[in-house]
């Protein structure tokens, strides 16, 4: 069996399309017919029956797929085929789904324990084909990077022109005192310039949600919290610990985070009015509570 790791499935490195017929695909098509470059057993060519493959995976056409891998693999184009099913799990396949661990699996089998053309190799390769097929099938990382790739093209564009852009990051500018205020505690320098240390992290950069943290977790968190000898929780503090983020605001503060003192130095006292919350915490949090290590 040829290793295949090397090999595009249908293009060279250039660019070129492959043409030379690889060494695993030699032999008579089911016409008793010399197989030509990159041709099937069934007299098709292997780059339409991967691409069909693709498209029958991306469509839950389970029959079509199954088939499709059976071809590959019995004609000699198993390096072929895993290499698309592989892709198929990262640029067709929701994200999170546990069909990337089967393909791995199936994978391992048919090419290390079994000869991928033989019969227990081209099983794996049904199953592959079929688990795929049956799994959630998105575009949204290829369309989400397609998406990226041109904001940049525009914002770039846009700031060599002096204006703004049209389209922009989600993210805007990410900078301190916006939408994405939480992110800027100390392990970032803009956060420890703040002096958002341990109370800030626990009470906004660790938060969770939307669920927030089952029962035990929440249970473990606010003892830590309590048991902290460096840093003084107070209860709205520990309360804002552990609540849920909003599902429809998940960057935004709870009810809690308002005017009133929760804001407390760890001697106690009260964050003096009129302070931005966004601060999070006085010059006294130096990040050196035993619950986290900002120096990363």
């Amino acid at each position: 069996m040829a290793d295949g790791d090397d090999r595009q499935a249908t293009f060279g490195s250039d660019g070129s399309l492959e043409t030379e017929t690889t060494p695993d695909a030699t032999g008579e098509n089911d016409f008793g017919e010399e197989k030509e470059a990159n041709e099937t057993d069934g007299g098709y060519s292997r780059y339409v029956v991967s691409s069909l493959l693709q498209k029958a995976v991306r469509r839950s056409d389970e029959e079509v797929a199954a088939w499709a891998a059976w071809e590959l693999a019995r004609s000699g184009y198993a390096w072929n085929l895993w290499d698309r099913l592989n892709l198929y799990v990262v640029e067709d396949l929701r994200a999170g789904d546990e069909v990337a661990l089967l393909i791995e699996r199936y994978e391992e089998l048919a090419t290390e324990r079994w000869e991928p053309a033989e019969w227990k190799g081209r099983l794996c390769a049904i199953h592959a084909a079929l688990a795929a097929a049956r799994a959630r099938s998105t575009r949204e990382a290829s369309n989400a990077d397609a998406y990226f790739s041109a904001v940049a093209e525009i914002r770039a564009e846009a700031r060599e022109r002096g204006e703004e852009p049209a389209h922009d990051f989600p993210v805007g500018d990410l900078e301190p005192e916006g939408t994405f205020d939480a992110v800027f505690d100390g392990h970032t320098g803009e956060g420890s310039k703040r002096g958002r240390g341990t109370r800030f992290f626990k009470t906004h950069g660790a938060r969770v949600g939307p669920e927030g943290e089952d029962e035990q977790s929440a249970r473990w968190q606010r003892l830590a919290m309590i048991l902290d000898e460096a840093v003084e929780y107070d209860a709205d503090e520990l309360d804002r610990a552990v609540e849920p983020v909003d599902p429809d605001d998940p960057w935004g503060e709870s009810e809690s985070d308002g005017e009133g003192p929760s804001e407390k130095d760890a001697t106690g006292t009260s964050a003096s009015d009129g302070d931005d919350e966004d601060t999070g915490d006085d010059g006294d949090d130096d990040g050196s509570g035993s619950l986290s290590d900002f120096a990363e």
